[in-house]
């Protein structure tokens, strides 16, 4: 399989896909790129990304480094630690979302626990994707805001919880 093919396959993994579904608050955010990506974006997306390569140990980032993309993973495992949190990525996980969409400091840490493939979006790239595509941009306009309502429904519900 080309370079390309491999990337591609990769996105269209994450069709579903949920890293961090549970674990903490600001990983709900998780965006399903292929439900507001259209073919020819994820083309775009594809071609532009870059693939890295990391052996055991090896850090993609550290809690608080700019972030500047997301990482697919597409072979091996990456554990990401948020303080005392911890989760294992592996095949089709994407990891630091978020920084596709706003500049930020990472929340988290992320070593390779064996030898791994990621592939690297940069922000740069899938804002131009999304430029390229409106209609994109509005669905994930969309699901950033249904995702946070749910997010606020779902704090208001533990702390009904707790204060009983």
């Amino acid at each position: 399989m080309t370079p390309e093919g491999r990337i591609a396959a990769a996105v269209l993994m994450l069709l579903g896909i949920s890293l961090f579904s549970a674990i903490t608050a600001w990983n709900s955010f998780f965006i399903p790129l292929v439900f507001t990506l259209g073919r020819p974006e994820l083309r775009m997306l594809a071609i532009g990304s870059e693939q890295r390569d990391f052996s055991p140990g090896d850090y993609l980032f550290n809690a608080g480094d700019e972030a500047d993309a997301g990482y697919i993973v597409q072979r091996g495992a990456i554990r990401v630690e948020d303080g005392g949190a911890e989760v294992v990525a592996g095949p089709g996980a994407l990891i630091g979302e978020l920084a596709m969409i706003v500049a930020m400091k990472r929340p988290s840490s992320a070593v390779a626990l064996d030898h791994s493939s990621v592939i690297r979006v940069a922000r740069s790239l899938f804002q131009r994707v999304l430029e390229s595509d409106p209609g994109a941009a509005r669905r994930l306009r969309d699901e950033l805001a249904t995702r946070t309502s749910q997010l606020a429904s779902d704090i208001l519900m533990a702390g009904a919880k707790l204060s009983i």
